[in-house]
């Protein structure tokens, strides 16, 4: 039986035997249900709005995937079909194929929300759905309302790239959950010999607040870090002397001088507390190391460096480019006296690659919390999750060498 996470809550489900959520139509003798909050969904999922009842396919339709039920409540049909555990409606594709989870990680201060923000904005870019020939959207927030992940999203993009303004860190979450950005990327699954057929998969990110990881039993209660098929952990090379050293950086800049190895060591404490990977084996799960902010570089680097290359406006993850760039942040960092890092990621993971990303292509002016005044320019901040999406174990977009 295969277990898939679901986007919302986190928890591996049977994607075969979903519940139904109801319509709150009724039948020809009785009314439909009525709203109500679920508690289950807003400990689980951090949704708080009133919602229409969910409930377990009938006994007899357990035995085989079944698209419609009848509410036992109101009689009323329904094909939604939802999370058994968090109690969310699930789009009509899920469950038909395995869907790869994305999470993402990193301290106080990294810059998460930003590079959030503008992830989620290239993928509902034009220019990815045609590169990819994919059909990329938001999917869930049907379900939601004034404090729903789109109207997070939607917020951010207009203060960032129509006000030029940064957006304020994100409140430790300690009463519940935020509710994830989730993605549905469906797209060609070309096989020789063999007619086309169609994989959809699904990308969930979740926003926290840096104090939510600074400790390790914060980092615990993430539960999606456990769920996920693939991390970004993204790391601010700020918090490394080495590298603040070679820059001016006002004070307002620094937000967190909690050691980078500090970051890593609890990300892989609580991969192993939670996937049950013990000491003597490494961890499975890749891992996408991508060093945030690195506009602040660039006249350092020169215009001419390796790292400045914009990748390949092909239809695939630029593979070559790819490790050149694995290289290339290898070397600075050890310039920086980041060898603690990669020695640890050598000796933790299987799989991992550096990448050099910035979601606003320039230093802000961190002083007044404004974009520089060209504008959100980013950089490369998309090749971290194509190069996950790129793996033969997820085989959801293809690789050019």
């Amino acid at each position: 039986m295969t277990k898939v996470a679901c986007p919302f809550c986190y928890q591996r489900i049977d994607g075969a035997a979903l519940w139904f959520q109801c319509l709150g139509r009724g039948d020809a003798d009785r009314d439909g249900c009525s709203r109500r909050v679920d508690e289950r969904r807003r400990r689980l999922a951090g949704f708080n709005a009133a919602v229409l009842p969910t409930f377990a396919p009938p006994r007899n339709q357990r035995l085989r995937p079944v698209r419609l039920a009848w509410c036992p409540d109101c009689g009323g049909r329904t094909g939604v079909r939802a999370c058994p555990q968090c109690h969310t409606p699930l789009p009509p594709n899920f469950g038909h194929s395995s869907s790869p989870m994305i999470a993402m990680f990193g301290g106080k201060g990294t810059g998460k929300s930003v590079y959030l923000t503008v992830l989620a904005r290239e993928l509902r870019s034009s220019e990815l759905r045609r590169r990819f020939g994919a059909d990329i959207r938001m999917t869930g927030d049907r379900h939601g309302g004034q404090e729903s992940s789109s109207t997070w999203l939607t917020q951010n993009v207009e203060l960032m790239f129509t006000e030029h303004r940064l957006p304020d860190p994100t409140p430790p979450n300690r009463e519940r959950r935020g509710e994830p950005l989730v993605f549905e990327w469906r797209g060609e699954r070309r096989r020789w010999g063999r007619r086309t057929s169609y994989r959809t998969s699904y990308l969930s990110f979740h926003d926290t607040a840096g104090e939510d990881v600074g400790t390790l039993s914060g980092a615990y209660d993430l539960a999606y870090i456990g769920a996920a098929d693939g991390l970004i952990l993204l790391l601010d090379p700020f918090m490394l002397p080495e590298a603040r050293e070679r820059l001016r950086l006002p004070p307002s800049a620094i937000r967190s001088t909690e050691e980078t190895m500090a970051v890593v060591d609890r990300l892989t404490q609580s991969l192993r507390a939670s996937t049950g990977v013990g000491g003597g084996d490494r961890i499975s799960k890749p891992i996408a190391v991508a060093f945030a902010k690195m506009d602040a570089f660039f006249d350092l680097l020169g215009r001419d460096h390796p790292l400045r290359q914009e990748p390949r406006p092909v239809p695939g993850y630029d593979e070559r480019l790819g490790r050149a760039t694995h290289e290339q942040v290898a070397a600075l960092l050890r310039s920086w006296r980041g060898d603690d890092i990669e020695q640890h990621l050598r000796q933790n993971y299987r799989t991992f690659r550096y990448f050099c990303v910035s979601a606003l292509g320039a230093p802000p002016d961190y002083d007044n919390a404004l974009v520089e005044p060209g504008g959100v320019r980013p950089y490369r901040v998309d090749e971290p999750l194509l190069w996950l999406l790129s793996l033969n174990r997820f085989g959801v977009v293809p690789r050019q060498d």
